[in-house]
């Protein structure tokens, strides 16, 4: 008699669920927060032109994503991807570094949706905020967010799509709802009037805009985190992955001009609570309040769908052993890793006692390096190593996009500001030693033999000839 076979993740997402969680994770609260932000860097309507910018890099880099993800579709996302082209050389380097900064900015991102919800929540309840951000009753509130996020994680992926796909249809009525409210008392003058001497401002600000517009866009690789719990992953991730930007692009286009064109954009820069100002002047106080009701769910399902994705990162580097082992175990029965879940939630609880410029800031340099880049340089790598890999996308224009991608995102990396990128170098210095010291325990390289494992293009001449 055969004994319990070990749980497994479960292939229940289709397209439409995917796309939802792409696009509930990238429309959270992001855009009604960074609006007056964005508005303030470029001076003026011509922030709308940052959000175009801002998505033609999200676009090529989403066909990075959409190529690498097709070929490995596995839970963990960009540790898989980097675990295999970087293996040749540095060995289990970069895929450590990548979990180890990862640990640190998925939660992050998810904190800044936290304190984005509270402060919208103070529109609502005025205690929660002051001049100066959140006040001590919004920390307390933004921790029992968190709370309830992993509680209603604590489930089957299966529960979760239909989940997500009730996030999603609030978050869609909610951005819909600010952008029509927008459109009945638009007025074109407040629209396109540009300030004198616009333009100098605008390649200054440019930079820093891109900032703020890149950090609201992310949430388009989610599904390629969920890899192993994707249906027919070759064509279902690409597809979710490029859907998703082109859609959330427009509504935040939309809504940008929709702002500018009820709200002074010298008076929108100052709002905290931007898109309840423009309904409140729309369609009146009840109608803002009843709709911010809608943009703080909006943010309470973009953490949702973060913290999904993002607890999954952690799990195929414990499997591997480049990873704290706990991380690679699932619920017997709900089959989710619990540890992955159980440690993000605290890093996000924890980052949501800072302000949000400061977050938005730090976790954008964080990443840039050790995964955009990065996995810039894998789809290059693996094209040469690994050309037998099936492949059920392939980047449109390679290697055009990818070179944009790359230009975009460290131009990005130099805008965040010199703090931030002290502070990233120095985070991943101290995680090249921490891989060092467990390099030297595990015995392998640069102590050690390279260890060379092919998996997913070995998986598919394992199945080739087992058919």
């Amino acid at each position: 008699m055969a004994g319990p076979t070990a749980p497994s993740f479960e292939r229940r997402l289709g397209l439409f669920q995917a796309t939802t969680v792409n696009m509930t994770q990238m429309c959270g609260v992001g855009p009604f927060v960074t609006i007056p932000l964005m508005i303030s860097t470029m001076e003026g309507p011509q922030a709308m032109f940052g959000w175009v910018v801002g998505a033609i890099i999200a676009i090529v880099d989403g066909l990075v994503w959409a190529e690498l993800g097709a070929a490995m579709p596995g839970a963990g996302g960009t540790y898989l991807y980097l675990r295999e082209a970087f293996q040749y050389r540095t060995g289990r380097l970069m895929p450590f570094l990548f979990v180890w900064s990862a640990v640190l900015f998925i939660p992050l991102i998810m904190s800044t949706g936290v304190i984005g919800l509270v402060q919208y929540a103070g529109y609502l309840w005025h205690p929660l905020v002051h001049s100066g951000g959140l006040s001590a009753k919004g920390h307390l509130v933004a921790l029992g967010v968190v709370v309830l996020v992993v509680i209603a994680l604590y489930r089957r992926i299966g529960d979760i799509g239909r989940l997500t796909s009730f996030f999603f249809v609030v978050m869609l009525i909610s951005v819909l709802g600010v952008i029509f409210a927008a459109f009945t008392h638009f007025s074109p003058h407040l629209a396109f009037t540009f300030p004198e001497n616009g333009g100098s401002k605008f390649f200054t600000g440019l930079g820093a805009g891109l900032v703020l517009a890149i950090y609201d866009y992310l949430g388009y690789n989610t599904a390629a985190y969920l890899g192993a719990e994707v249906k027919d992953p070759g064509r279902v991730i690409p597809r979710a992955i490029v859907i998703s930007i082109v859609g959330i692009m427009g509504l935040y286009f939309l809504l940008q001009v929709g702002v500018l064109g009820v709200v002074p954009w010298q008076q929108a820069e100052h709002s905290s609570s931007v898109a309840s100002l423009v309904l409140e002047r729309a369609w009146g106080k009840g109608a803002a309040e009843v709709f911010t009701v809608g943009i703080i769910i909006t943010a309470f399902a973009s953490v949702f769908a973060g913290l999904l994705g993002g607890s999954r990162v952690p799990y195929n580097a414990a499997r591997d052993k480049v990873f704290l082992s706990w991380f690679g175990r699932l619920h017997p029965r709900l089959h989710f890793p619990t540890a992955g879940l159980f440690a993000m939630g605290i890093i996000t609880a924890i980052g949501s006692l800072f302000t949000l410029t400061d977050v938005i800031s730090m976790l954008t340099a964080v990443f840039v390096l050790i995964q955009s880049v990065a996995q810039i340089v894998a789809v290059t790598v693996l094209r040469r190593r690994q050309p037998d890999l099936p492949r059920p996308y392939k980047m449109w224009l390679y290697p055009l996009p990818s070179i944009v991608a790359l230009v975009g995102w460290l131009y990005i990396y130099k805008s965040a500001g010199t703090k931030p990128i002290l502070l990233s170098i120095a985070w991943l210095a101290v995680g090249v030693a921490a891989f060092l010291v467990w390099a030297r325990a595990e015995r392998t390289w640069p102590f050690g033999p390279k260890e060379i494992k092919e998996s997913f293009l070995t998986n598919a001449e394992e199945a080739v000839h087992g058919a």
